[in-house]
């Protein structure tokens, strides 16, 4: 059940039988997926840095093809800023290592196969597309300060402009 405290959004997710949220302005809860090597990256990892954490729902498909090279492009912009770029999907690492290779992707992606990330962000949704419904991930792309923090959130993303939105963001809000 979705709540809605004065400005803030809390989003109740169970991971591991607790009950965890995310929260603007609050610290997000630490996590640890693999990447496109198969080594673990904690969240935490980042910590003195900020994190721009996207979640998209399939490697190569069209879109998700975009917003890579969109946020590939804009990569040293983000690293002026401080600023480190992290994909998220349900695909595994081999998908991913295919991925950043054919797109010469500067940054990491980790696998959330089991979607339990994308849960913890409740970015994992029913979809329906030619009349079937099943789970993804809904693009969404998360803004992490400095201190681990939730400072801006983008929902239900488009791609056209998304990445120059989330890089004005950091720009006015160092």
């Amino acid at each position: 059940m979705i709540q809605r405290l004065g400005c803030a959004i809390v989003v109740p997710v169970h991971i591991g039988g607790i009950l965890m949220t995310v929260e603007l302005g609050k610290e997000v809860t630490d996590f640890t997926l693999h990447n496109q090597n198969g080594e673990e990256v904690r969240l935490s990892d980042y910590r003195g840095k900020h994190v721009v954490l996207y979640f998209y729902p399939k490697d190569m498909t069209p879109g998700c093809t975009t917003e890579a090279c969109d946020f590939r492009d804009a990569h040293k912009s983000f690293e002026e800023l401080d600023a480190v770029i992290i994909g998220v999907s349900p695909d595994p690492v081999e998908s991913h290592q295919k991925f950043i290779n054919k797109h010469e992707l500067p940054f990491l992606l980790l696998a959330d196969e089991e979607h339990k990330v994308a849960e913890q962000f409740d970015v994992w949704k029913l979809k329906k597309n030619f009349g079937k419904e099943y789970y993804g991930v809904e693009r969404s792309t998360f803004i992490v300060d400095k201190e681990g923090k939730l400072i801006k959130e983008y929902r239900k993303v488009r791609v056209d402009g998304h990445v120059e939105d989330a890089l004005e963001y950091l720009r006015e809000n160092q």
